[in-house]
């Protein structure tokens, strides 16, 4: 629980960082951009005075040079200058189509006009022009880089994240795996030596109570065992029964709970699905102990099935302490557990079995705790009955 929690933290902190990156670059940006639209806008009225300046009388050669310097070496901000009438008289900047190059300078005039950037050109004798600007080119990436750059880190963060998770899943997954076919070998050896102990105490003692009962825990051993060696190869589907199969998983562990654990199954028409039975009986028997031990040994259990559209529907029902809406996906996670013993494994293998296995779907479909936990299991049926 604590490793999800830390998790959920350490995805928190990325967000922040990422947040806190990308609102310092579009802050300082911002504030570059401010700065450079100043110079460019004294660049303008520079600009404009020099147009004023070329076309006074008197003016001597010198500074005819010099304005038209000034006029030359604006190379980046878009310029229109109108007569009175607003009639374009020139422009600098503007990559005008050949096609139809006056209804693409209106169209810029436009723009320019609403966006009510201009300067008022006195020439003289009652004679006014006005020039008009924009915002160049290079400013305006410049005021879109901050977006870029969030994008980016956002994207950088995403794939390492994601490939971060992903090793990390194969690297459990190879654990688990190891561990499962580890367990299932070293349980082996004991369980045929009990097999060995139980036959030659049958034929010392035939009357003794109880040996039929501790033939049946041995044999569970050896269903566990198999279970174990399963996980991490593909498994043998054959046509099963689901109720069937429901049956057996209830009555095992109701035979082993406490008398005030209430069991109910409300099975619906028969249905089949290609499955492996001694996998499907693992799944079955995790959620129940799961809803066992979520009423403390003292609630009721429904098991539920039904057939619809050729799928079917198995519901566990309990009235435990239930499971917060955040945790619906997370119980899954292998290494999850609210137990003080156990390793969190049952629920991340129960969704492998159902999921990877059998192509099926489970998920925690409501919970209200201590009125009503439920989860779903989804199988195609293969036939129907």
């Amino acid at each position: 629980m604590q490793y999800y929690t830390r998790k959920k933290r350490f995805k928190l902190w990325i967000l922040i960082g990422t947040i806190i990156i990308g609102s310092i670059s579009f802050i300082y940006t911002a504030h570059l951009v401010n700065e450079l639209k100043q110079e460019e806008k004294k660049k303008i009225e520079l600009w404009a005075q020099a147009t004023r300046q070329l076309v006074q009388p008197g003016t001597d050669e010198s500074s005819i040079n010099l304005t038209l310097e000034v006029l030359k070496n604006n190379t980046t901000v878009p310029v229109i200058i109108v007569d009175s009438n607003d009639s374009i008289l020139q422009y600098r900047n503007l990559q005008a189509p050949k096609a139809s190059p006056s209804i693409y300078l209106k169209r810029q005039l436009k723009r320019m006009q609403d966006a009510g950037q201009s300067i008022e050109i006195d020439l003289g004798d009652g004679e006014k022009q006005r020039l008009y600007f924009s915002t160049s080119t290079l400013l305006t990436r410049l005021k879109w880089f901050p977006v870029v750059q969030l994008l980016v880190v956002s994207i950088f963060v995403l794939i390492a994240y994601i490939a971060f998770s992903n090793s990390r899943k194969a690297e459990q997954n190879q654990v688990w795996v190891g561990m499962s076919k580890e367990t299932a070998h070293q349980l082996g050896t004991p369980i045929s030596s009990l097999y060995g102990w139980i036959e030659l105490w049958a034929l010392k003692f035939p009357e003794a109570d109880g040996i039929d009962e501790m033939k049946k825990d041995i044999n569970r051993l050896q269903n566990i065992a198999d279970r174990f060696s399963k996980i991490g190869s593909k498994p043998i589907l054959k046509t099963m029964s689901i109720n069937s199969t429901i049956v057996q998983s209830v009555k095992y562990l109701k035979s082993r709970s406490s008398s005030k654990v209430k069991f109910d199954t409300k099975l619906g028409d028969e249905a089949q699905v290609q499955g492996n039975t001694i996998l499907i009986e693992w799944v079955f028997e995790n959620l129940i102990k799961n809803a066992i031990d979520a009423t403390k040994g003292e609630g009721s259990i429904s098991v539920v099935s039904k057939l619809m559209e050729r799928k079917v529907y198995i519901d566990i029902i309990d009235n435990g302490k239930g499971i917060s809406k955040s945790n619906f996906k997370t119980v899954f996670e292998p290494g999850y557990t609210t137990k003080e013993r156990g390793w969190g494994l049952g629920l991340s293998l129960t969704k492998r079995i159902i999921e990877e296995y059998h192509q099926g779907k489970i998920f925690v479909k409501e919970s209200e705790a201590h009125k009503r936990t439920v989860f779903r299991i989804i199988l195609q049926a293969s036939t129907q009955s």
